[in-house]
């Protein structure tokens, strides 16, 4: 048996509670018996806006009427989008003849469902939304002009005469019995306001959306016309108590009675309105998940479209609308159009507000643009667009923290990250990968999009990237080899320059002080004994801790090694080694068809393991390494493989022995950047080709 989905079972709750009364089953057929619209069309938002105005400015107490003399005429004509031409003849005409109605009949014997039933007769041709304001404008109408002889009476002479042919001189000396009426007459318009607020919305969805696609929208225009009449009937009893008002020819008691009838049509309208208030945000969080889908389908149709230049793909990415200046301009600080990316080539930085907390990223890219040659320096141009969480709330902490990254933006930038739409926040998240880590997108002079992410390519090999095209990436990787100059680029000349001079090159890392000292000690024995120059350097480890950093000050103060000079240039180096990987991994390539993969999936298994690894190259091609323990075994039995060395060069007789050494039953494993973009889900081993078992894992810092 299939199970009623929850917001279907919380819109029948709904039902029960609007229809608990049985009454209301009863006369809903009468109701909808006076119905027979004909498609008139009412301009229903701006009645209302004035009905609203008017009962704004008449809910003063009735303890302050005689203080508050003639209202200046500048606060009367205040709003001056109010037009009388869309009220048509027929609307005038029922406004009168409600009006006279609610005058004449309302205290007279007929009864409140009777004069309620008239009304909605009188209204029978319009939709329910249209009866609604127009009852309300009627009764606004005599509110209004009561309020306008009660507000004026004092200042005004002609107010004054009809304030005294109303009696309403009578209600100020019974101001303080009056109260309770006048309060509870202003608890109930509020009440009548917001649901017909609720209907009028209503009303317009149905315009551009079947009712039958939404379960909440068919579910509330069921309960409509019983919240019509209800709400009328509500209009039909404040017009008693103002007809009673103004003549107080009943007695005090009557009002007061009439008084504790407003309170429970009040109770009765308002629970209404919240029932109808849930359905209404149902169809609205519908309708807009709606639209989201539909707008992040036409962002994806759009980038296969062919287009005469990039405005219309970066103006649906950065902002849509033309009733603002979208971007920063990084140099001026000035805001500024879209239109200054007209058919130029678009690095399209995307990042939340943690980038700081990264390696210095935008001192790289600022390096490498200010690298392009001068001829094609002006086509380029960087845009940083803020991707966060439209669910999160705003807080002026994180204001504080965006400004202060835009402030750091030699480039363009986004004024405000709620500039940028939900859906290209969906479609940068699900199409171009981008998680948490910073990501770098290139959109050609038409459009095109070149690259999903050029900061591996920019970080690997730096200007030699441009122009940034994954055309460009794939290229670059086919010249490319597993040598030095790839793995330590320029991280510390000093290794460039041991390279240059055809050095022996041990690079190693991993946080086992005690392995460091032993490591360096060998291996610096071996150099002696063989004669050879040797540079040795620490890299520390991917996350480093402040492990790594005692290490070094160790390694500084013992003279171990070189090292390092900073924890960025330790990041710096293996971020670089895992956008290698990325960017095989964006190109389609992996670890069983490629040696250049094989080896930095190996870098990076050294590096997610226990323990330390080391590496030791002559030149820049021949290299060797292996997983500490192993690697120091190797060198301690030197004088196994010294005779080798002699025959075959120190790294052929390390690479012999080091597969003597190891055992055909070892454990990798290897830490993969899983929030960077795309994570495999099969991983072979780089050493015996064996999958991977896959885990995952949260780290929330470095620390």
């Amino acid at each position: 048996m299939t199970q009623t989905p929850a917001n279907v079972q919380q819109l029948m709750r709904g039902d029960r509670l609007m229809l608990s009364s049985s009454d209301d089953n009863v006369m809903l057929e009468q109701i909808q018996g006076t119905h027979s619209p004909d498609g008139r069309e009412v301009d229903v938002r701006s009645l209302l806006r004035i009905v609203e105005d008017i009962f704004k400015r008449t809910t003063p107490s009735i303890n302050t009427i005689a203080a508050l003399g003639i209202q200046p005429r500048t606060k009367a004509l205040e709003d001056k989008t109010y037009q009388a031409s869309f009220i048509g003849i027929p609307e005038a005409l029922a406004l009168d003849q409600i009006s006279c109605h609610l005058t004449c009949q309302c205290s007279g014997s007929g009864g409140a469902l009777a004069n309620t039933i008239s009304i909605l007769k009188m209204l029978s041709n319009y939709s329910w939304d249209a009866k609604l304001v127009l009852a309300l404008s009627a009764f606004a109408l005599n509110y209004g002009e009561f309020w306008l002889v009660a507000q004026n009476y004092t200042s005004n002479q002609l107010a004054k005469s009809m304030a005294i042919l109303r009696q309403l001189l009578e209600i100020l000396e019974h101001s303080s019995i009056l109260k309770p009426n006048f309060d509870a007459i202003n608890n109930l318009i509020k009440v009548m306001l917001d649901i017909t607020r609720c209907i009028v919305e209503f009303r317009e969805i149905t315009a551009k959306y079947k009712t039958t696609d939404i379960a909440a929208l068919s579910m509330a225009l069921e309960h409509i016309p019983i919240a019509v009449y209800w709400t009328t009937r509500s209009v039909v009893a404040c017009a008693s108590q103002i007809v009673g008002l103004t003549g107080l020819g009943h007695a005090l008691t009557v009002l007061t009675t009439e008084a504790s009838e407003l309170l429970t049509l009040t109770h009765k309208v308002s629970n209404m309105h919240s029932n109808l208030a849930t359905q209404l945000a149902m169809c609205n969080k519908h309708i807009d998940e709606r639209k989201q889908i539909e707008a992040f389908q036409n962002l994806k149709n759009l980038f296969d479209m062919t287009h005469d230049d990039n405005m219309r793909i970066l103006r649906e990415l950065i902002y849509p609308r033309d009733d603002q200046q979208p971007l920063v301009d990084g140099a001026t600080k000035r805001r500024v159009n879209i239109d200054v990316l007209r058919r130029k080539n678009v690095l399209l930085l995307i990042s939340d507000l943690d980038m700081l907390q990264e390696e210095p990223i935008l001192e790289r890219i600022y390096k490498v643009v200010s690298q392009i040659p001068i001829k094609q320096e002006s086509q380029y141009e960087v845009v940083w667009l803020p991707i966060l969480d439209p669910d999160f709330p705003w807080t002026e902490t994180r204001q504080k923290q965006f400004e202060k990254l835009q402030a750091t933006m030699p480039w363009y930038s986004v004024h405000h990250p709620s500039l940028i739409e939900r859906a290209v926040i969906k479609y940068i998240k699900v199409v171009w990968n981008f998680r948490k880590k910073p990501i770098l997108v290139v959109i050609d002079p038409q459009g095109r999009l070149a690259n999903t992410n050029a900061l591996h390519m920019l970080r690997i090999w730096g200007s030699m990237a441009f122009p940034f095209t994954s055309t460009r990436e794939d290229a670059l990787w086919k010249q490319e080899t597993w040598r030095l100059e790839l793995l330590v680029n320029d991280i510390d000349p000093t290794i460039l320059s041991w390279i240059a001079e055809g050095r022996y090159i041990c690079i190693y890392g991993g946080d086992d002080i005690e392995w460091i000292r032993k490591l360096t000690t060998t291996t610096r024995g071996i150099a002696k004994a063989t004669g050879i120059s040797l540079g040795m350097i620490y890299v520390g480890k991917s996350n480093p801790k402040d492990l790594v950093t005692i290490n070094t000050e160790t390694i500084c103060v013992e003279e171990l090694s070189h090292y390092l000079k900073d924890m960025t240039s330790v990041m710096y180096f293996w971020v670089r080694i895992e956008s290698m990987w990325q960017s095989k991994m964006q190109l389609g390539i992996n670890v069983e068809n490629d040696s250049v993969m094989q080896e930095i999936m190996t870098l990076l298994s050294f590096d997610g393991s226990e323990g330390g690894w080391a590496l030791l190259s002559r030149g820049s091609s021949e290299i060797v390494r292996a997983k500490g323990s192993t690697f120091l075994n190797c060198l301690m039995q030197y004088d196994v493989w010294k005779e080798l060395a002699q025959l075959k060069g120190i790294v052929p007789a390390i690479r012999d022995h080091l597969t003597k050494l190891q055992t055909p039953h070892r454990c990798n494993r290897i830490v993969l950047p899983g929030t960077a973009g795309r994570t495999p889900e099969r991983v072979v081993c780089s050493e015996c080709g064996r999958t991977m078992e896959k885990f995952i894992m949260y780290q929330c810092c470095n620390e």
